[in-house]
């Protein structure tokens, strides 16, 4: 073990400080909390050039987690990955309805996925919520469709589905199509779970005053 560093908050200043090096664009303090994060849970300092975050993206996901609003996630791993104990201190839980008992006779009734029942059937849940889409493309569209309602829109979309089949296109969709909906995303194919929780987690630590 000699040489290497096992200090968990110095390892993390350390990757931190690294990861400074190497970004070229210009971000804002708040920003950079994201694009590291990301950088630092995909090894890929090459994804700086695919993140993108809406103007009132971090603003409204702050606010949304100080009032205590909860994150919705489309796969539990997602979940899994959200931090639970700092969100709890915001007042807020986090969230996945693939288990709910209606979802796959729902899915096999409307031919449509088991995500996309998952959200459809708890609807009501997702105003003002953070959405955090990190698996399922089909996912990201169906927010996409609910968030037209004021009734259903979240205050925040993480939309980051992995894969080659919806994934570039849905990501497209939310920065392209639709403007006027606060969201953070990374363009292409890549992105997934870890990526999702990550973002959410940036903002979780912001608004709790976590210093790294």
């Amino acid at each position: 073990m000699k040489g290497f560093i096992t200090d968990p908050l110095q390892i993390e200043r350390e990757s931190m400080r690294i990861i400074r090096g190497y970004l070229q664009q210009d971000w804002t303090e708040k920003e950079l909390k994201i694009v590291e994060r990301c950088i630092h849970t995909s090894g890929d300092p090459t994804l700086e050039s695919v993140i993108r975050i809406h103007p009132q993206g971090i603003e409204a996901g702050l606010k949304s987690l100080q009032q205590g609003a909860p994150v919705i996630t489309d796969v539990e791993m997602v979940r899994a990955g959200i931090a639970k104990k700092q969100l709890s201190q915001l007042g807020g839980t986090a969230e996945c309805f693939l288990s709910d008992p209606r979802v796959a006779d729902q899915a096999v009734e409307l031919g449509i996925t088991r995500s996309m029942a998952a959200l459809r059937l708890n609807k009501e849940r997702l105003k003002g919520a953070i959405v955090a889409i990190g698996n399922a493309p089909t996912a990201l569209l169906e927010v996409l469709e609910l968030a037209k309602d004021p009734e259903t829109r979240p205050a925040l979309v993480v939309g980051i589905p992995v894969g080659f089949v919806g994934a570039k296109e849905s990501k497209d969709l939310l920065w392209e199509e639709h403007p006027e909906l606060p969201s953070i995303t990374i363009l292409g194919n890549r992105g997934g779970s870890p990526l999702a929780a990550t973002c959410v987690n940036a903002l979780i630590y912001l608004a709790v005053n976590r210093e790294i």
